[in-house]
């Protein structure tokens, strides 16, 4: 064959040989990063374009509701005895023979907790009485004496002089007769100070006293509540403080969990000059889970209001801030900033930032952004409650 009929096939130099290649791998790298795009089943038109796009979530919907709601005022404070008693020994140096109650046992008026040993008073009352019966005696002596002294002034046997010194002899004769009267007296009040007695109904919250011990006068025994009455001292602020009047109602939770409810006695008349907050005394019931000195929160119940509420699913919080989403026109949801109040059960009140008459996503917010597409579902009906089954009618012979 001659070279010039055919052309031989041109080689590649190297340096072309690596741009081809260059150029091959960045395509393939291409082709990689670009997203693929919706897969569709076999036979599957392509979208069209300007479709509607697609919702990003189904939700359902609630409208909020106006509800009475109770006027409450939150606050917090310590339970305490609503008056304690300090029981103490009333004698001087005497040995404590007998306690006969404890801590936490319930006690009447009159009733004897303590006795002191009688054998040193005993002595000194009988003391006391025998004095007394030497100063009567010796007053009665000079009662007479006195008395024939007058009978003989009209003779002139005595002079004035003695007849004046045997009336004072008797006079003072009975001003000794009084004074042993008085150390009997006080003798007689010791030997009954050594019984102890409990001065009110109440509950014993201290003890001190000890078997054996000599205590001086004035030293404390016992302490107690009286009348087992204990108090809510709740502090309330002074700008709170005009809306709690005597009377008003309180729920009280103790730190247990125990809830009791309670009633307003008196509010304090001084506000604390370094917290302005005030004392709310709160009589409470007696319970066994609630004792003097545990803290305690609660709330003052006020009377009721009507207010918007919605459900507490509906309510998202981002930022800090509460918000429901609306579903406006078009099905896109609207953020909207709203001022939550109390939580009862489960709505919120809503105080301010949304219409009565607006439609808002009931649940599942937390996954919506301000202005996405949502597809709006028919609530599910309610079931209906299930038919009570009669009784089975008896057999018929």
């Amino acid at each position: 064959m001659n070279g010039s009929s055919m052309q031989r096939p041109q080689r590649l130099s190297p340096s072309s040989l690596a741009w081809a290649l260059a150029a091959a791998g960045v395509l393939a790298l291409g082709a990689w990063l670009l997203p693929a795009g919706p897969s569709r089943a076999a036979g599957e038109p392509a979208p069209a374009q300007g479709a509607q796009p697609r919702p990003a979530l189904a939700v359902n919907t609630v409208r909020p509701e106006r509800a009475p709601m109770a006027l409450q005022l939150p606050a917090n404070g310590n339970v305490a005895a609503w008056q304690e008693a300090s029981i103490g020994a009333e004698s001087n140096g005497l040995r404590l023979a007998e306690v006969r109650v404890n801590v936490g046992d319930v006690v009447r008026a009159g009733q004897v907790l303590a006795v002191f040993a009688t054998e040193t008073v005993q002595a000194d009352v009988a003391q006391a009485r025998a004095s007394l019966m030497e100063a009567q005696s010796s007053a009665a002596e000079a009662a007479a004496n006195d008395e024939r002294a007058r009978t003989l002034q009209a003779t002139g046997a005595l002079s004035a002089q003695q007849i004046q010194q045997y009336a004072t002899a008797g006079q003072t004769a009975q001003a000794r007769v009084e004074a042993a009267q008085a150390v009997l007296r006080v003798q007689q009040l010791r030997l009954a100070h050594t019984r102890v007695l409990a001065p009110d109904d109440g509950v014993i919250s201290a003890r001190s006293a000890t078997v054996g011990a000599v205590v001086g006068a004035g030293t404390e025994l016992f302490r107690m509540v009286r009348k087992g009455r204990l108090e809510w001292r709740a502090e309330v602020t002074s700008s709170d403080l005009p809306r709690i009047r005597a009377g008003a109602k309180a729920r009280v939770t103790a730190a247990s969990g125990v809830q009791v409810e309670g009633k307003v006695r008196m509010v304090a008349p001084t506000v604390d000059p370094q917290t302005r907050n005030a004392l709310v005394y709160v009589d409470l019931p007696a319970h066994a889970d609630i004792r003097a000195g545990m803290f305690a929160r609660g709330d003052f119940l006020l009377g009721e209001r009507s207010t918007l509420t919605v459900p507490q699913s509906a309510l998202v919080v981002r930022d800090g801030f509460s918000n429901v989403f609306e579903v406006a026109e078009g099905s896109r949801v609207v953020m909207r900033r709203v001022q939550a109040g109390q939580r009862v059960g489960d709505r919120v009140e809503v105080l301010s930032g949304l219409d009565a008459n607006a439609t808002v996503v009931a649940r599942g917010g937390a996954f919506l952004n301000d202005g996405d597409l949502v597809r709006v579902e028919a609530d599910a009906p309610s079931k209906p409650a299930p038919a009570q089954k009669k009784p089975a009618q008896a057999a018929t012979k």
